[in-house]
């Protein structure tokens, strides 16, 4: 008989040698039986910082039944998370994307340390969702991720709200459409209970994202926060951990170049969040697998848009899980031939089996069908050109136009744009260009939802462009390119930049230029000196000397 696998969990707890370690556990009153059964690490990012995770201690307490029901003994551990919602627009914001490396870097260290025999991690706000993923890549132990849900929208004046149409309405009560009261009476109402940003936003993008690519169990992210029926989803969760262990599925085996590009498909089709490609960057990273921002173009092309979701649309994500959930996704991408159907997921079943059993809610209109597509092409576009020689992401989902061309207003920080927008210095015609927010300059690559909300709340949305080698939030929309790489921290080309330059964006061929002859931009960046680094000790400075470039996914090495 061939001699059964050891857990990694028996080599710090069994035999005499390990008394003292089974002692400490002891303490903490975990039996003698529960240390002989398989220990499944439960990676928590509760916190009261933000609502996209203020309900996760519920959620951990339904996962760690499911666990303790099918025969292994949980252990919750916490991480980090940083609101971006709530840090937007200020220093703070700075930290947003750097947490995504501690939110991996901690769960990795819990699970070497305490050597686990598997995993549920359990996100909730934008970057804990790819952070405990890279992790569980990274461990490659039998894993799964479950997202904690979206919020409700809010009601305001009769019609569904969210936090998008907070930030727009500051840009409305800066120019005098909306009063005061106006303003906080929508503040009080447009995030009415705990869950992730509403729209298909970042966070809700993702939660489609891993789904369809597997990691994440089919039906299970998709349930709203605050729906009785996402404690059941928790609960499966933590039965299905046990079953992955009983089959050895690893996520090396779930998450391939095939699987990433299902991804990808989706984020297309359902017109999600400029920040999924720097996200999937990353995952392709930690799983050693080659993707190209020019993927992210290729894929796009061949997937029509069919969800009529915020920011650019009329639904929110609770609208979608009542219309079908990203099953029916998966099931428009199957019929439109476009799914690596053979993909297995943490269910133990196939993508395409997944896929097939999608139930459509008659009368839906949020995911429209094929053969009425919202756009021919997805919602995700690379634009490259003398501005952005490694490229640059542009969401195209809810853009009526082709080209665009204005005069450059140039900031090297976030404030300094909002200010000029506030102050009612941006005109129709401009390009509004924000440099040294990229990864290395901010350091952290801010989001500018503040700026670009602001520009769509003053009735500028249509007639003002922006570039920044900084990132969107999700809920941005409008002609907003984001991750212009080289930044301008390393001597990209937006560091020569001055007001008053021509720029142009050209969709159809995927440029972003400024009409600069190559010598004049070369003449001009001789004269540029790197600024110093903004932060000289501590976690910042850290991620400073470490990060790569957004087209690398903005990843430490």
């Amino acid at each position: 008989m061939p001699e059964k696998k050891k857990r990694p969990s028996q080599t710090i707890l069994e035999g005499p040698d390990r008394a003292p370690a089974r002692a400490m556990f002891k303490a903490m009153g975990f039996s003698n039986d529960d240390l002989r059964k398989p220990i499944i690490g439960i990676a928590n990012t509760w916190i009261e910082t933000t609502p996209c995770n203020f309900h996760l201690r519920r959620l951990s307490q339904r996962v760690k039944e499911g666990v303790r029901a099918a025969g292994g003994t949980p252990m919750e551990f916490n991480t980090i998370a940083i609101s971006d919602g709530i840090t937007m627009g200020t220093e703070g914001m700075k930290t947003s994307l750097i947490s995504r490396e501690v939110v991996a870097d901690s769960i990795e260290l819990m699970a070497r340390g305490h050597m686990f025999d598997g995993m549920v991690a359990i996100s909730g706000c934008d970057k804990t969702i790819p952070g405990t993923v890279m992790a569980l890549i990274r461990i490659d132990v039998p894993s799964l991720m479950l997202y904690g849900g979206s919020i409700d929208p809010g009601k305001f004046n009769g019609k569904d709200v969210t936090i998008q149409d907070v930030f727009e309405a500051v840009g409305k009560f800066a120019k005098g459409k909306i009063s005061e009261q106006e303003l906080h009476a929508l503040e009080d109402v447009a995030c009415p209970n705990a869950g992730s940003c509403g729209g298909q936003f970042t966070a809700n993008t993702m939660s489609t994202v891993f789904e369809v690519m597997g990691i994440s169990p089919m039906d299970g992210n998709a349930v709203p926060a605050m729906d009785p029926r996402k404690d059941e989803e928790a609960y499966r969760a933590g039965r299905l951990v046990m079953d992955l262990i009983q089959a050895d599925l690893r996520p090396s085996e779930i998450i391939t170049r095939k699987s990433i590009e299902n991804a990808i498909r989706s984020v297309a089709m359902t017109g999600g969040s400029t920040n999924s490609v720097l996200h999937l960057l990353a995952i392709a990273h930690e799983a050693g697998i080659k993707l190209s921002i020019e993927d992210f173009d290729r894929l796009s092309r061949k997937t029509p848009l069919l969800a009529d979701l915020k920011p650019a649309g009329r639904f929110t994500a609770p609208d979608l899980y009542r219309a079908g959930g990203i099953r029916l996704v998966a099931k428009r991408l199957l019929d439109a031939g476009l799914l690596n159907k053979e993909c297995i997921t943490v269910t133990g079943r196939n993508i395409g089996e997944e896929a097939k059993e999608a139930s459509e809610t008659p009368g839906q209109e949020v995911l429209m069908p094929l053969t009425r597509p919202l756009s021919p092409t997805g919602g995700l576009v690379i634009l490259k050109g003398n501005l952005a020689p490694e490229g640059g992401v542009l969401k195209v989902a809810g853009l009526d136009y082709k080209t665009f061309e204005g005069k450059a207003k140039v900031f090297d920080r976030e404030e300094d744009a909002f200010k000029a927008v506030k102050a009612g210095k941006i005109k129709p015609g401009d390009v509004v260009a924000i440099r040294y927010e990229g990864p290395q300059g901010g350091p952290g690559m801010r989001e500018m939802l503040g700026v670009t909300a602001a520009i769509v709340g003053e009735g500028l949305g249509e007639s003002v462009a922006l570039l920044t080698d900084g990132r969107f939030s999700g809920a941005t929309h409008g002609l907003m390119a984001g991750h212009v790489a080289p930044e301008a921290a390393k001597g990209g080309p937006i560091a020569a930049l001055r007001n008053g330059d021509t720029i142009v964006f050209d969709i159809p061929n995927r440029r972003l230029d400024v009409k600069l002859t190559a010598k004049e931009i070369k003449s001009r960046l001789k004269s540029w000196k790197p600024p110093k680094p903004r932060y000289t000790s501590g976690v910042m400075a850290k991620y400073d000397r470490l990060v790569s470039s957004a087209t690398q996914g903005a990843v430490t090495s």
